[in-house]
């Protein structure tokens, strides 16, 4: 990401923070990723030279800007999911106003109906979406890691380590996957197929 770029994004995630210290009700704040998550997955999009990337959960679009930005490198698609239509409107806004709105396809919609529908074409699938539907969301996930070299992201295993112990246990027992935990931002987990 070029450097100017990168501080204005970087001038927008400090603002979200301060709305979200403003905020009481968990539902209502931003929660967004970690500008530290945000760039390393970006790396691995420019390094895997990804052309089909998928988002569950855009909320304001901070970590699609990102995600499009790398993906303007590789000339791959955003394909990015969320259920509020205000923040998706709110998403689009700000990469219309970045220009990184060209390889994106916004969606509002249900992770859950998404997944049931959608194709394994994705080389990366980044989940940070409500925590408690991740374990009902893993039959249509573990069918779009059918891809090879596909590789689920997960964010927040470490900060909310609780919230998704049975999720990831239930991968854990899957003998057909691998995983590792990347001690960044507030955790991310990478899946993939053995």
């Amino acid at each position: 990401m070029e450097q100017k770029l990168k501080l204005e994004i970087l001038q927008l995630y400090n603002q979200f923070k301060e709305e979200d210290g403003k905020k009481v009700d968990r539902i209502e704040k931003w929660r967004n990723l970690e500008p530290e998550s945000a760039e390393f997955i970006s790396i691995l999009i420019r390094t895997q030279q990804s052309k089909n990337v998928l988002e569950l959960g855009t909320s304001n679009g901070f970590s699609t800007l990102w995600f499009s930005d790398a993906l303007k490198r590789t000339n791959g698609k955003l394909v990015t999911i969320e259920i509020e239509a205000k923040r998706t409107e709110l998403a689009r806004k700000y990469l219309t106003s970045f220009k990184l709105i060209e390889n994106v396809e916004l969606i509002t919609t249900d992770v859950k109906d998404f997944l049931i529908e959608a194709d394994p074409v994705f080389e990366i699938i980044f989940l940070d979406a409500e925590r408690k539907y991740y374990i009902e969301y893993w039959i249509n996930l573990k069918k779009l890691l059918d891809k090879k070299g596909s590789l689920l992201i997960v964010d927040n295993v470490l900060s909310h380590k609780d919230d998704v112990s049975e999720f990831i246990s239930l991968i854990e027992n899957d003998e057909n996957f691998i995983i590792s935990t990347v001690n960044i931002g507030a955790g991310l987990l990478l899946v993939t197929k053995q």
